[in-house]
């Protein structure tokens, strides 16, 4: 075969031979099936036909040829109707549920068990995430809490220093209580909400003093009628 070059310098047989190589391997087989697959997919094939006819011949209704509906029929019977003297007994046949797996009688299906499971232990999964998303947000609100109190403490306590006109002097400290780094600090600042309340009310009743309107009033009536409350959540 002779080459054709087009204006660009590319070979036209060679773009062609490429082509036709793509259309090859887009023509290739699939893979065959080992015998041991084939036997699987037929055998699964197999019982699924044959549980299909089963179920078929299950809803069908008992012709009135069979010998154990002419009995029922002699004893009173009629087709529709409950079983029972006062038909309050069942109505409808017991169900058949065809079993393919080995598990014994009373047991579920291996699958089903599996999937019961793991949604049970999906559902166990998100309630404990649940939970600790909860203990979390109200560890952190507690955290958030309990500093607010030490930083409105301290600024009270900053206020009420400076209205009775005392001098605020920083303790010394040893070399040895330096290298102990915050650790005593921590356990110094054990500052409670009484020990808030307790400094908020000494300034209201004694400097008619409010911390968070950050004002001084002055009489007691004007604090009364113009303070919203004793706490930060008032105001």
């Amino acid at each position: 075969m002779s080459k054709i070059w087009n204006c660009n310098g590319v070979c036209l047989c060679q773009v062609s031979n490429s082509k036709a190589s793509g259309v090859q391997a887009a023509k290739k087989k699939p893979k065959a099936l080992n015998w041991q697959e084939q036997r699987k997919i037929d055998r699964e094939r197999k019982q699924r036909e044959e549980d299909e006819k089963t179920l078929a011949n299950i809803e069908a209704p008992i012709p009135q040829s069979n010998i154990g509906f002419k009995l029922l029929k002699q004893m009173g019977y009629t087709p529709g109707s409950a079983l029972g003297k006062e038909g309050s007994g069942r109505a409808e046949p017991v169900k058949v549920d065809i079993r393919r797996s080995r598990a014994g009688i009373g047991r579920e299906d291996p699958h089903k068990e599996k999937r019961k499971r793991e949604e049970v232990r999906s559902e166990e999964e998100k309630r404990n995430e649940e939970s600790l998303m909860e203990e979390f947000g109200w560890r952190k609100k507690s955290q958030w809490r309990i500093r607010r109190v030490v930083v409105n403490f301290n600024k009270a306590k900053a206020v009420l220093d400076q209205l009775e006109n005392k001098e605020v002097v920083p303790p010394e400290k040893n070399e040895d209580e330096e290298q102990e780094g915050g650790e005593s600090e921590e356990e110094e600042e054990q500052i409670t909400e009484e020990d808030l309340q307790e400094i908020l009310m000494k300034l209201r009743d004694e400097h008619r003093y409010c911390l968070f309107c950050g004002c001084q009033y002055e009489s007691t009536e004007e604090l009364l009628s113009s303070c919203p409350g004793t706490n930060e959540d008032d105001h």
